[in-house]
C-alpha cells in the first residue's frame, strides 16, 4: 500500500489543497487525523484589557479579534468528570485487547444522548492513543511502512458493508478505493489496518445504521468479522444503541444476529451534569470555573459564570456540556463583536442555543427560581470550590 510522504504532511504540503483543508475539519482520512493528533496546540490570544483594546491599530484589532474568534470557537475540550471516568473505562478496554491472534478483541459502543461530548471525548483519547503509539513504536513500523494506530470511518442511512469498507480505504487514501466488489473492499480494508498496524478503529453515527434491514445486517455481521479477523479495537459510536437492539437478544434471526454484536460489546455512556447532589453541583462549579478561565474578554472577572451565571447557564443547557459550550461559543463571538467584552444575561438572552436546549429551559429556569433545584454548592466562593 502507498501512501503519502508523513513529513509533507508535517512541513504543511498540501495546505493550500480544499479537499487537504477540508480534511483537516472532518478528520475522514488519515493526514486529517494526524494534524489533529500531533498539530501543536492553539495558541491563545492575550488578555488586554479595554484601554489596552482601544490602543491597537486597526490592522492589529482585527487580527486580535480574528484570533480570539478561533480561540472562542475551540475552548474545548474540558477534562469533565464524564470525559475523565471514559476514557479510563476506553483505556482499560482497549489496553486488556492487547492479545494474542487467537483471541477475538471486546468491542466498545458509545451510547449517549445528542449533546453530551460523545465524539469530542473519544476524539480527545484517539489523541492520546495516536501520540502513545508513535512514542512508543515509532512513526514506522518494523517494514518500513507509516504508522497510523487510528482510523476513524463516519455511517450514513445508505451505508452498506461495501460502502463501509470503501470509507476505511478513503482513510487510508488506498488506490483500490475505487473500484471492486464489498469482498475486494474487505481484504484491501483489512490489508491497510496491517500494513499501517492501526489499533484503534472508530465507527462514528452508528444511529444512522438502519439495524433491521439488510444493510444494518450486513454491517453488523461485518462488526464481528472485523472483531475476528482485524488486530483492531473497535469503537461504536451512537445515540440510543440499546432501544435500536444492538444489544438485546431475541428469537429471530435478525436480533439473533444483532445480539452476538452485544456479547461481544461493552456498552459505555455519558451522562449531563446534574446538580441534584453535592457533588454533582461541585462538578457543575468546576466546569464553569474551568470554561471562565479559557474565555478571553476584556471584561471577565473571577465568577462571571460559576457565580452570577450559574443556574442560567445550566437552565440554557440542561446539565449538557455541548449545548453549554454552544451557548459560551456563540456568547464570546457576539461579546467581542459588539464590544460588551463580557458574558451576562442581557448578551445571553439575545443568543440562540440548540431546540433541545431551549425546550428544557423554561420548566428548569423555574425549579431553580423557586428553590426546587440549586446549581451552586453551598458556602461555595468565586476563587474555589
Amino acid at each position: 500500500m502507498t501512501m503519502p510522504d508523513r513529513s509533507q504532511s508535517r512541513t504543511g504540503a498540501g495546505q493550500g489543497d480544499l479537499r487537504s483543508r477540508l480534511d483537516r475539519l472532518t478528520l475522514s482520512r488519515k493526514e486529517g487525523f494526524q494534524r489533529f493528533a500531533e498539530g501543536p496546540a492553539r495558541p491563545r490570544p492575550e488578555q488586554l484589557a479595554r484601554s489596552q483594546i482601544k490602543s491597537l491599530s486597526e490592522a492589529d484589532l482585527t487580527e486580535y479579534n480574528r484570533s480570539r474568534r478561533g480561540w472562542h470557537a475551540n475552548l474545548g475540550p474540558l477534562w469533565t468528570p464524564q470525559m475523565k471516568a471514559l476514557h479510563e473505562d476506553l483505556w482499560d478496554i482497549f489496553d486488556s485487547n492487547d492479545q494474542d491472534c487467537d483471541k477475538v478483541k471486546g468491542g466498545i459502543a458509545l451510547d449517549a444522548f445528542p449533546g453530551l461530548g460523545k465524539t469530542t471525548a473519544v476524539l480527545s483519547f484517539a489523541r492520546k492513543l495516536h501520540r502513545r503509539a508513535i512514542r512508543e513504536e515509532g512513526e514506522l513500523t518494523d517494514a518500513g511502512q507509516e504508522r497510523w494506530p487510528v482510523c476513524r470511518v463516519g455511517l450514513t442511512a445508505n451505508t452498506g458493508m461495501r460502502d463501509f469498507n470503501r470509507a476505511i480505504l478513503e482513510y487510508y487514501e488506498h488506490p483500490g478505493r475505487f473500484r471492486g466488489t464489498a469482498a475486494d473492499f474487505g481484504y484491501r480494508a483489512l490489508d491497510s489496518i496491517l500494513t499501517a498496524e492501526t489499533r484503534l478503529l472508530i465507527v462514528d453515527d452508528l444511529h444512522f445504521l438502519r439495524w433491521r434491514h439488510q444493510a444494518g445486517i450486513e454491517v453488523s455481521n461485518h462488526f464481528k468479522y472485523i472483531a475476528n479477523e482485524f488486530p483492531v479495537t473497535l469503537l461504536l459510536i451512537g445515540v440510543g444503541l440499546e432501544e435500536r437492539g444492538v444489544f438485546s437478544e431475541g428469537s429471530d434471526y435478525r436480533a439473533a444476529i444483532l445480539a452476538q454484536t452485544g456479547r461481544r460489546t461493552t456498552r459505555l455512556d455519558m451522562a449531563p451534569f446534574t446538580v441534584n447532589s453535592a457533588q454533582g453541583r461541585l462538578d457543575w462549579r468546576n466546569t464553569l470555573l474551568a470554561v471562565e478561565e479559557r474565555i478571553v474578554l476584556a471584561d471577565k472577572y473571577v465568577g462571571m459564570l460559576a457565580d452570577d451565571l450559574s443556574d442560567y447557564l445550566f437552565a440554557r443547557s440542561s446539565g449538557h456540556i455541548g449545548s453549554l459550550m454552544t451557548l459560551i461559543n456563540r456568547g464570546c463571538q457576539r461579546a467581542v463583536r459588539t464590544g460588551v467584552e463580557r458574558l451576562d444575561t442581557a448578551l445571553l438572552d439575545n443568543v440562540k442555543n440548540d431546540a433541545a436546549a431551549e425546550r428544557a429551559r423554561e420548566e428548569l429556569q423555574q425549579a431553580l427560581a423557586s428553590g426546587r433545584l440549586v446549581s451552586r454548592p453551598q458556602g461555595a466562593a468565586a476563587w474555589g470550590n
